[in-house]
């Protein structure tokens, strides 16, 4: 019974336990519920959400595929496609928009890379491994990558399964050491790859320990080792980054030791390494895209001489250069040139036309390359029209390139052969190239490149040599002569040479007739050949007829050259009669603003005149008072400038308190004598200073000491004593002069100083230190865009790469900032040319500047000026003109009527004092020098 109880408790208790667990589990199977029904409607937002980016990220690359199908050559608009579409993850699409973008660019070292991952997952589960492998070979063609090629080696070894996997991979991974093996900062990590390659080898043929092994596998077990240790051998007789750890390695994993051999080949790749070592830390430290340290590079390379390291090194330089055509040629120049192995050297013009399409020279190489390298007819056919279709920018660019393929042409043809299949050719190509510059070149030029027609020329020399067709060439030089070439004497004659060599004595004798009427350039030397042919081919009847034609057609050309003559003499008397004006206009308003300030500082000094006389007045009528502390200034005139300034005559001193004022003028007459005493030879004058430079003679004769002993210095002040930006320099000789010229634009408290010779320009008002020049200047460049921050020996380097740089000058304002603006002077044309081409658009801290070559507007020197001399205003109003007021300030007993004026020695005007009987020597002292306050007194005394 106990345990029956027992029995029906335990499953009372198993009951319950039941119950609560299935009333635990419904409670977590609402709770469940609850928790789904809140993840699907946040799962059912973010499907929304993402539902709308698709749409808006499809509709974007349904707008770029529209735009590549209008333009397929936006680059950008390819990586923008192919970015979206990897977003997407559609990989069909994708592989696509990569294989048209493949076909047209050569692609970058990423974009390679990141296709090459995505085709590597997508064939894990194919058993199609060849399609990655022919990827990866058009990959290694773009560019010499180390990255690729390890990429592309450790790749292969998963094939080593496969039947001949082993060798395909060692294959591989030789091809790598090969192609970038050299390359001294990652060249390491392939060789490091190859050779865990080869230990992963050699540790499936080592046989298990304790057995010994087969003779077979002692045999494969050697040649193992042995080919790791020729590995070691290879790398550590090449200098690379990290050298030393490779050879530590070595050293642990040989059981012999390292060879004698092997140690000497180490240390030297390790003095190489050091010669390398600074042009590698340059590379290191150095911008994208490094242009100059790579050119160091490479010049260091060709005089070392090592044909494998002059490769890798461009290869290097042309992974981050890839765009500049100067480097292609340099590089395709040199294959040409030194090793002339045909695969190489027609993979790499390859590769530089599809880098720098619009380039012809790189064109016209890759034509001759695969002529040289015998290639079929369809091959260079096909480069050729891919040339035209290159878009070249200039219209001589496509003569160039026809040329070269005629040329090809020509070469083809067996002349000895009447007529071929080639000759028809050739005639069919030189017919086309006329028609494809009259249509298609000049339509997009507005010229057809040809202007002297050389095409045609040559055309009709291969009819008349090879061809023997002397007509059809006669043919093609009439057409010459009408596309406005008869007017050159130099085509005539190449056309009489023609005839002279391959036609007869008449056509010969009718093109010098035609080219004495025609010629207009050479006229006597086209009549002097038709005479000397006459003289040894023509009968007397020729003759006479040949020198009354060129009789006649000379006596024309010396008219007409006479009429030309008269006609420029006529207008070389215009511009001088209009110079002449412009150059009086510019004296009469110089001297007019001269009047106008001489005018300004009369009046001041007339009201100081008058205020004395007063006080004169006042002292000897009344009580003749003395008059302490007072002190006389004398003006002065800077005749330089027409500026005026305040100074105290040398010598002078105040007179003390209580001292009788002298009844004669206080200013010393000898003292405007010695102010005005210089010498322009031996002086300069200093302009553009600041106006707040403090102690300006003390500072300036500090700088300009070194150029000689100095007399005076000379600062120019205002009315109110403040410092006008310019003062004169006189030296004790006027060799300092030169000295001090140099001088120029040197900076003084951050403002540039203008130093220029000191001319007195009321004299030679046309006197100028600097003049623009208005023509064209071929041989230098106007530059634009430039960062304010540029200096003239960063442009100087920039710019010593195209030529040799003679001069380089920054534009600035007066007050010493950068316009961004300069001027570089080379040697000649053709530098200056070649730096318009390589340095327009180039791109300098984040501007992109401007390069053309200079040619300065005409300056406007036409400028409204007044007539009127400027005597006529001192003649009215005396030497300083009209005053502020029409008031007399005299008393009316001593007016007097207005009479004729005289000048006298300080350039004031004196009134003439009727004749008295009294006093005739007062007045004849008084018409020879000015009235003083005590002489008015006087006169007013004696009423």
């Amino acid at each position: 019974m106990a345990s029956s109880s027992t029995t029906e408790q335990t499953q009372l208790q198993d009951m319950e336990e039941d119950d609560a667990e299935m009333d635990e589990r419904e409670m977590e199977s609402e709770n469940d519920d609850g928790e789904d029904m809140g993840d699907e409607a946040s799962d059912d937002e973010d499907e929304n959400d993402s539902s709308e980016d698709e749409k808006e990220n499809e509709a974007e690359i349904q707008r770029l595929e529209e735009q590549l199908s209008i333009n397929a050559f936006d680059y950008n608009c390819h990586v923008d496609l192919i970015k979206l579409l990897k977003q997407e993850g559609e990989l069909l699409r994708l592989r696509k928009a990569r294989q048209k973008m493949s076909e047209l660019f050569p692609l970058t070292e990423e974009i390679w890379l990141d296709w090459l991952k995505d085709e590597m997952r997508m064939t894990e589960e194919e058993p199609n491994r060849e399609a990655v492998y022919e990827l990866f070979e058009r990959a290694v063609k773009d560019y010499i990558c180390p990255e690729i090629w390890l990429e592309y080696a450790q790749y292969s070894i998963g094939g080593m399964g496969s039947p001949g996997g082993i060798e395909k991979a060692r294959s591989i991974f030789e091809r790598a050491v090969t192609a970038v093996g050299l390359h001294m900062t990652k060249g390491h990590t392939v060789w490091e790859a190859y050779r865990e390659f080869e230990d992963a080898i050699l540790s499936t043929v080592q046989p298990p320990p304790g057995r010994i092994p087969s003779p077979e596998e002692q045999e494969r077990l050697s040649a193992q080792v042995g080919r790791i240790q020729t590995l070691f051998r290879r790398q550590l007789a090449i200098p690379l980054i990290d050298m030393e750890n490779t050879f530590a390695e070595y050293e642990e994993w040989s059981e012999t030791g390292v060879a004698d051999t092997i140690v000497n080949q180490y240390k030297k790749a390790l003095q190489q390494m050091e010669k390398y070592k600074t042009l590698e830390e340059s590379l290191l430290v150095a911008e994208t895209p490094k242009l100059a340290e790579y050119q160091t590079y490479l010049e260091f390379e060709l005089k070392e001489g090592d044909p494998a390291r002059i490769q890798i090194t461009f290869e290097r330089a042309l992974a981050e250069n890839c765009l500049v055509p100067d480097m292609w040629e340099k590089y395709t120049k040199y294959l040409d040139r030194q090793l002339k192995i045909k695969d190489l050297v027609l993979s790499t013009h390859e590769r530089a036309v599809r880098n720098c399409p619009w380039t012809m020279g790189l064109w016209k190489s890759y034509l001759l390359a695969l002529e040289r390298h015998r290639a079929d007819h369809k091959t260079i056919s096909d480069v050729f029209e891919k040339a035209l279709s290159a878009g070249f920018i200039q219209a001589t660019d496509y003569v160039e390139i026809w040329q070269a393929y005629l040329d090809y042409l020509r070469r083809r043809v067996d002349f000895s052969n009447e007529s071929s299949k080639e000759l028809e050719e050739l005639r069919a190509a030189f017919a086309r190239s006329l028609d494809y510059m009259k249509q298609d070149v000049e339509e997009r030029f507005g010229e057809s490149g040809d202007s002297s027609c050389v095409i045609m020329q040559v055309w009709a020399k291969i009819e008349a040599l090879h061809c023997k067709n002397i007509q059809k060439s006669r043919e093609l030089w009439d057409s010459i002569m009408t596309k406005g070439n008869a007017k050159y004497a130099n085509m005539w004659l190449e056309y009489y040479n023609l005839e002279r060599s391959y036609g007869d004595t008449v056509h010969c004798r009718k093109a010098l007739h035609r080219a004495v009427q025609c010629t207009s350039d050479y006229p006597e030397h086209v009549c002097e050949v038709l005479l000397t042919f006459e003289r040894v081919e023509g009968s007397i009847e020729d003759w006479d007829v040949a020198v009354q034609k060129t009789e006649t057609r000379l006596i024309r050309v010396n008219e007409q050259r006479a009429r030309t003559a008269e006609k420029e003499a006529n207008l070389a008397l215009q511009e001088e009669e209009k110079a002449e004006q412009q150059r009086k206009m510019k004296a009469d308003k110089k001297a007019q603003k001269k009047a106008q300030k001489v005018f300004r500082a009369g009046e001041k000094r007339k009201a100081d005149q008058q205020e004395g006389f007063q006080d004169d007045w006042s002292d000897n009528s009344v009580s003749k008072r003395k008059r302490p502390n007072d002190q006389t200034t004398e003006e002065f005139m800077e005749t330089e400038t027409g500026h005026f300034g305040k100074k105290p005559p040398p010598g002078y001193k105040p007179a003390p308190p209580g001292m009788k004022k002298p009844q004669q003028a206080v200013v010393p007459q000898q003292s405007d004598d010695k102010i005005e005493l210089r010498n322009d030879n031996s002086s300069v004058f200093i302009s553009n200073l600041a106006y707040t430079l403090e102690e300006p003679e003390a500072k300036l004769r500090t700088l300009f000491e070194t150029c000689g002993p100095i007399n005076q210095i000379r600062p120019v002040f205002g009315n109110k004593g403040g410092f006008k930006g310019y003062c004169y320099v006189q030296f004790e000789a006027p060799v300092s002069v030169s000295e001090a010229l140099k001088l120029d634009r040197s900076e003084m408290e951050g403002r540039p100083m203008f130093v220029s010779p000191c001319v007195d320009k009321s004299k030679n008002p046309d006197f100028k230190v600097f003049k623009y020049n208005t023509a064209m200047e071929k041989h230098k460049i106007f530059i634009s865009g430039l960062p304010f921050s540029c200096t003239k020996e960063q442009l100087e380097e920039i710019s010593k790469s195209h030529g040799t740089v003679k001069e380089v000058r920054l534009v600035t304002y007066r007050s010493g900032k950068p316009k961004g603006l300069a001027y570089v002077e080379f040697a000649n044309e053709a530098q200056a040319s070649q730096a318009v081409l390589k340095m327009d658009g180039l791109e300098m801290e984040g501007n992109k500047i401007s390069v053309a070559i200079s040619n300065p507007p005409r300056r406007n020197t036409e400028k409204p000026g007044f007539n009127r001399p400027a005597s006529d205003a001192r003649q009215a109003y005396g030497s300083r003109g009209r005053g502020r007021t029409q008031l007399s300030l005299l008393p009316r007993s001593l007016h007097r009527p207005a009479e004729a004026t005289s000048k006298v020695a300080n350039g004031t005007a004196a009134e003439r004092a009727p004749p008295s009987s009294s006093s005739s020597s007062s007045s004849a002292a008084a018409a020879s020098k000015p009235l003083s306050n005590s002489d008015f007194a006087k006169m007013l005394l004696s009423k």
